[in-house]
C-alpha cells in the first residue's frame, strides 16, 4: 500500500542519479587528492628548510637562542645525555616551520580558495598577511625587549640563593612558551574585527570594558616584569596600544549580514 504512489525511475531518471553519485564521488576523491597534495609539498618545504638549518646553520642558530643568558654569565649545561642535541634539532625545526610558512600559507590558500566567492578572497588574504606580520612584530618585541628582562629577574633572583646553571632544554621550552604567547597577544585587533565582524563585539561594549582590560593588562606586566615601574611600562604600553587600535578597528566594521534561508 505505502509504495502505490511511487512512481518507477524512467532510464533518463536513473542515469542522471547515477552520474550525480558518481560527480559526487568524484569530488571527494579530488578534494582528498588536493588535500594529500598540500599536506606533501607543505612537510617537504618543512623538511628541506630543517635539513639545510640543521647541517648549515645549527651553531649559528643555537649561538642566537642562547645569547640572552650567556651574555649575563648564566651556565648553560645538559643534564641529560640527548638533551643538548634534542634542543638543536626542535631549534631547527621551529624555525624551519617559520621559515616555510610561505609554502604552507601558499598551500592552505590553494585548498580552500576555490570555494570562496571574490570578496571573500580578497577578506582572507588580507587578514593573512596582517596576522603574519602582527605575530612576527609580537615575536621581534618579546625577543628584544620583554624576554630579556625576565631573564634578568630570574637570574637576579638566584643571587645570593644559588649558582645559576640552566638546562639547555629547559630553557628552550622556557623562551617558547614566553615568546610565542606575545606573538599570539598580537593578534588582538585581527580577534576583534573577527568577534566584530560577527556581531560579537562592537565598540561601545569595548569602550565600556576598557578600564578593566586596562586593569588586567597592569596585573599581567606586574607578573611577568621585574619589580620595577618602567620595566612594567615596557610591558605595558603595547599591550595598551593594540587594545586602543583593536577598538578602533571595531568601530569602522559592520556586522556581517545573516545569509537567509
Amino acid at each position: 500500500m505505502a509504495n502505490q504512489g511511487k512512481r518507477p525511475l524512467t532510464a533518463e531518471e536513473k542515469a542522471a542519479a547515477e552520474k550525480e553519485r558518481v560527480e559526487k564521488k568524484e569530488s571527494l576523491f579530488e578534494h582528498l587528492r588536493a588535500m594529500r597534495r598540500m599536506l606533501v609539498v607543505s612537510v617537504a618545504a618543512v623538511a628541506v628548510v630543517f635539513v639545510v638549518l640543521f647541517y648549515g646553520f645549527c651553531n649559528q642558530l643555537v649561538d642566537f637562542i642562547l645569547e640572552p643568558v650567556r651574555s649575563r654569565g648564566i651556565e648553560i649545561i645538559a643534564t641529560a645525555v640527548s638533551e643538548a642535541l634534542m634542543m638543536q634539532l626542535k631549534s631547527c625545526l621551529i624555525v624551519a616551520i617559520v621559515l616555510a610558512m610561505p609554502v604552507i600559507i601558499q598551500q592552505v590558500w590553494s585548498f580552500v580558495s576555490p570555494a570562496l566567492y571574490p570578496s571573500e578572497k580578497r577578506l582572507f588574504m588580507g587578514l593573512f598577511v596582517v596576522m603574519a606580520l602582527l605575530f612576527a612584530l609580537g615575536v621581534v618585541f618579546c625577543y628584544v625587549v620583554v624576554f630579556p628582562l625576565t631573564v634578568d629577574l630570574f637570574w637576579e633572583a638566584s643571587e645570593g640563593v644559588a649558582h645559576a646553571m640552566w638546562s639547555v632544554n629547559e630553557y628552550l621550552n622556557f623562551a617558547l612558551s614566553f615568546i610565542l604567547p606575545f606573538g599570539l597577544m598580537f593578534e588582538m585587533p585581527v580577534a576583534v574585527f573577527m568577534l566584530a565582524r560577527h556581531g560579537k563585539a562592537n565598540y561601545r561594549s569595548l569602550c565600556r570594558s576598557r578600564k578593566y582590560v586596562i586593569l588586567a593588562i597592569a596585573v599581567v606586566a606586574a607578573v611577568l616584569t621585574p619589580p620595577d615601574v618602567i620595566s612594567q611600562c615596557m610591558l605595558m604600553a603595547p599591550m595598551i596600544v593594540l587594545y586602543e587600535i583593536s577598538v578602533q578597528v571595531s568601530r569602522f566594521v559592520k556586522p556581517k549580514k545573516p545569509v537567509e534561508a
